[in-house]
């Protein structure tokens, strides 16, 4: 079963490789960010993408959500 979070994006910096994100989680702002925050992970992420395409995608000041679910392993 996935684990939902709910995540508001803090940064973006464009770097000589590509962009670093910064998310971090929502913790209030609505009712739906409060419940948000009682039952899901928090912390920080931090990630890069060399993907321009990908990182366009991506705004400082929008909440988005992040899905974890297992990786499936390749069948030998």
């Amino acid at each position: 079963m996935p684990v939902r979070c709910k995540f508001n994006c803090v940064s973006k910096k464009e770097v000589e490789t590509g962009f670093i994100i910064e998310m971090q989680p929502v913790t209030c702002g609505s009712k739906e960010n409060e419940e948000f925050f009682k039952y899901t992970p928090y912390g920080r992420m931090e990630f890069g993408t060399v993907n321009h395409e990908a990182a366009k995608q991506i705004e400082v000041g929008k909440e988005y959500f992040i899905d974890i679910t297992a990786a499936q392993e390749e069948a030998e």
